[in-house]
């Protein structure tokens, strides 16, 4: 018996005793472990229940019992960030961050420039809603459409003098003719203006400067005001794309020519992209583009069928006669021709010629010139 328990009995300093010293250790160690990750993931819990909250009241309305509405101005050219600090300013927001976050989320960056009127009862998506031109705002709404030239815009302008008497026919096409007032926007923006200013023998140095969309003009903003819009949305949209024109060996001037020739002679992005590929191969092989868009815009005319006199009409802009891209845009082009420009399709294929159906829209494509006119025959026999 007394042999017994002295064989059981722990003794300072022997393995089993070290061993239970560990054994402690380690529950010890543990213990702390799980303390700290306790703590850890309570403190990522309270943060993401308060980011939650702060994200949650910031899209909610700053007070939904208020009545009085506010009056915003955003600036031309403003960012995203800048028209959420403004709303933020004018207490109409909780939160410019937020406001930031909730446009890039849903890919929102078409704001209108201009005088809106909000409320701080709006939460943010009704604020946006507005500021997007899907509210109600302030001023006078003036469209500007694609493919649209300068004096198709100046006479869509009479209609809004009634609302603003800045605004008229006489007023834009006097802007139009004002070379000091261009020389100011290129000063402000010079990599968009830049070769528009060097080109020559240019009809109207801002035409296809005029971004196509709708600009809200308040009852006491003038037409150069209005003018500035268009041409600070043109920069807003350009902006991403000065370095590939650059890359390209293009100038701005030469992107927006030749976009808005793609503008009118395609309809969807594929034909457009497809269209600026044959320009771009009929310029490589020294050829003139030969766009009846051009000529048209020369005539100052819109024509179903050219005649061999109207394209051997004397002017820079008839692309019949003379090569590369011509003095400066035909029109207003759409941010979808520009990135065809940018972007061309098919260029392996050695596409010189096109010719469209006008009845169904579609487009066939030719290498040599025999081909287009068989496509041509094709074509003229489906009219039939």
């Amino acid at each position: 018996m007394a042999g017994s328990q002295q064989e059981h009995q722990k003794i300072p300093g022997t393995s089993l005793d070290k061993r239970a010293f560990r054994d402690a250790q380690n529950r010890m160690v543990h213990r702390i472990v799980w303390w700290v990750i306790g703590i850890v993931v309570a403190l990522v819990a309270v943060v993401g229940f308060m980011g939650y909250r702060y994200v949650t009241t910031s899209l909610a309305a700053v007070d939904p019992h208020a009545t009085k509405d506010v009056s915003v101005r955003i600036p031309s050219g403003a960012s995203t960030k800048q028209i959420g600090d403004v709303l933020a300013k004018r207490g109409v927001i909780k939160s410019a961050t937020v406001f930031a976050l909730y446009a890039k989320i849903n890919s929102y960056s078409d704001f209108q420039a201009g005088t809106f009127q909000v409320a701080k009862s709006m939460d943010l998506k009704h604020v946006v809603n507005t500021l997007m031109g899907n509210g109600s705002t302030a001023g006078t709404q003036v469209l500007v459409r694609e493919g649209v030239t300068v004096e198709t815009i100046a006479s869509s302008m009479d209609k809004y003098t009634k609302k603003n008497g800045n605004i008229s026919k006489r007023s834009f096409m006097k802007l139009m003719r004002d070379q000091q007032f261009f020389k100011q926007l290129a000063k402000k923006y010079p990599q968009l203006l830049g070769s528009a200013a060097k080109a020559h023998g240019v009809r109207y140095r801002l035409e296809g400067y005029l971004f196509p969309a709708t600009y809200t003009v308040s009852s006491g903003e003038t037409m150069k005001q209005l003018v500035t819009q268009m041409v600070a949305k043109t920069n807003t949209v350009l902006k991403p794309y000065y370095a590939t024109i650059k890359q390209k060996n293009l100038t701005v001037q030469h992107v927006l020519t030749l976009a808005s020739i793609v503008e009118r002679e395609g309809v969807t992005e594929k034909s457009r992209r497809k269209i600026a590929g044959v320009f771009f191969n009929r310029m490589d092989a020294g050829m003139p583009l030969q766009s009846d868009i051009t000529v048209m815009y020369a005539l100052n005319t819109h024509k179903t069928h050219l005649t061999n006199k109207d394209t051997a009409v004397k002017s820079p802009y008839n692309l019949y006669k003379h090569t590369g891209f011509g003095p400066g845009p035909f029109n207003q082009p759409s941010l979808q021709s520009i990135q065809a420009v940018l972007n061309p399709s098919d260029r392996s294929a050695g596409y010189l010629y096109f010719v469209a159906n006008l009845k169904t829209g579609k487009i066939l494509y030719a290498r040599t010139l025999a081909e287009q006119n068989a496509n041509i025959k094709a074509i003229g026999s489906d009219n039939q």
